[in-house]
């Protein structure tokens, strides 16, 4: 089974994906993105950098997932990672505009064909100003001129993708009150609510539901 976790920059992704990986004795997939020379200058000067540090992220993400991916499930039938190959395709809805979002767009469409997707999608959802408190948190130094209305943006975007679908493969968790390093009870709790929706011993019948 495959499991990803998705979520706005600073919501928790791979803190979570890190800690729930020996609970289910799953490989773990992690998004590199520190490799991206773009990326520094993209926080300082967005719409110059806008798709070059998507390009490079598209297909840097599409080689690792077609090979890390099929990899990890032909050895191990449980797979944890802190991303989807539909995150890329978010982020470019913001940053590009135009005749560039438009051949992002047919580049996207051709690679996600071939893309696993995964069994189920944890979004992880939080408010703008607790996204902005993590991030200053974590203290990343190409985060530090992040500005607030660029990750609201993000969120508002996340949400529309994600917040209000019904699928079954989605289960949506609001991480507000959450803290999952500090508290194993948090910890707990996501991975009780990520076994009820799989349908997985064991797992609890009932768990408070978000709101």
């Amino acid at each position: 089974m495959y499991i990803a976790f998705e979520g706005v920059i600073g919501v928790g992704k791979t803190t979570l994906a890190r800690l729930l990986q020996s609970s289910f004795q799953a490989d773990l997939l992690l998004e590199i993105f520190e490799e991206n020379p773009f990326l520094s200058d993209f926080y300082s000067d967005r719409k110059r950098y806008a798709f070059q540090t998507q390009i490079f992220f598209l297909l840097s993400r599409y080689h690792q997932q077609r090979k890390g991916v099929r990899d990890s499930l032909a050895n191990n039938p449980w797979l944890i990672s802190d991303y989807t190959f539909q995150k890329d395709r978010l982020f470019a809805e913001v940053n590009l505009d135009g005749d560039e979002l438009e051949m992002y767009f047919r580049v996207h469409e051709a690679l996600a064909e071939k893309i696993t997707p995964p069994d189920l999608i944890v979004y992880l959802r939080a408010d703008t100003d607790v996204l902005m408190q993590r991030i200053a948190q974590r203290d990343r130094p190409y985060e530090r001129q992040m500005e607030v209305g660029y990750i609201d943006t993000l969120n508002n975007t996340y949400e529309h993708h994600f917040g209000n679908r019904s699928e079954k493969n989605i289960l949506v968790i609001n991480t507000n009150e959450l803290n999952y390093v500090r508290d194993s009870q948090d910890l707990e709790y996501v991975e009780q609510r990520i076994r009820q929706a799989m349908k997985l011993a064991p797992f609890q019948e009932s768990l408070p539901i978000d709101l």
